[in-house]
């Protein structure tokens, strides 16, 4: 991912030297060109995980999860560090006024909680997991968890892998130019990259890989821009993810897991503006 990044950032450098400069670049027009990078925090709905493996195949309901942002300061600035937060990257593209399409990473994090009580159906043979005692046939029987025993998360990775289609708009800008305030607002959907942790049956497994499922969102943020280059921007987004087949054991195919949820995120970024071409080459045109 930080190969990606450097190989993203480097590709700006190279297109901002060879841009064309016009005095009314518009951040809004067709031809511009946007990157950024930032963290996000993101939150879940509850839902009903299934589980499905040699020897057992049941569900736990009312599964509740959170994030997990990272609560030392020099990952975010450490350069080998950096991707271990929560973080979002994005690189766009106006294909025509007000109207872009982009590309982007959001690495959030998935956690199971411990404490609430849980409901447990379905079937464990005798013998698979003498550290909880789970075994037999359960129909909405109420268990509890810990961490140590039962635990199933997504930190190195709830990563939604996404295009969005977004409605750029500017709604303020001085005289110059050198401040503006624009909205997105759009949609998006793509692939689920799952790091998935796993411990049952006596069993722990780390960062399991595996394209998931799907997601679908919408997006809403506000970007301010300075001096048209850079801008600071805060997004809010929301959506479903249908994570079909979540693999839990590297070494066996059949070992995974399934659910649904609903999620919210939120995010501020940091990012440049690049102008690639320009139809308007007039100074008097208008900004907006």
């Amino acid at each position: 991912m930080k190969k990606l990044i450097v190989a993203l950032l480097s590709f700006f450098i190279v297109a901002q030297a060879a841009a064309q400069y016009t005095p009314s670049k518009k951040s809004t027009g067709p031809g511009t060109l946007f990157f950024y990078w930032g963290y996000n925090r993101s939150i879940y709905t509850p839902s009903t995980i299934r589980f499905i493996g040699p020897g057992y195949d049941f569900r736990l309901q009312g599964v509740q999860a959170t994030d997990r942002p990272s609560r030392n300061f020099s990952e975010y600035i450490d350069p080998k560090m950096f991707t271990v937060p929560q973080f979002d990257v994005r690189i766009g593209y106006n294909f025509k006024r007000n109207w872009a399409i982009s590309f982007g990473y959001e690495h959030m994090k998935y956690v199971m909680q411990h404490g609430p009580t849980y409901l447990l159906s379905g079937t464990i043979n005798p013998g698979i997991d003498p550290v909880t005692g789970w075994s037999g046939t359960y129909s909405g029987d109420s268990v509890t968890t810990e961490e140590t025993t039962f635990h199933y998360e997504n930190t190195n990775g709830l990563n939604y892998i996404n295009f969005q289609l977004t409605n750029v708009f500017k709604v303020y800008q001085t005289e110059k130019g050198r401040f503006a305030l624009t909205t997105m607002m759009g949609v998006g959907g793509g692939p689920i990259l799952s790091f998935n942790d796993f411990t049952f049956a006596g069993q722990k497994n780390v960062a399991t890989v595996s394209i998931s499922g799907l997601g679908v969102s919408g997006h809403l943020g506000l970007r301010a821009e300075f001096f048209r280059h850079i801008f600071v921007a805060a997004n809010v987004s929301g959506g479903f993810i249908d994570q079909i087949r979540v693999k839990t054991r590297p070494n066996d195919y059949d070992s995974h897991a399934k659910q649904m949820f609903l999620f919210g995120e939120r995010d501020i970024v940091v990012g440049a503006l690049f102008y690639l071409k320009s139809k308007d080459k007039c100074n008097s045109c208008p900004n907006w």
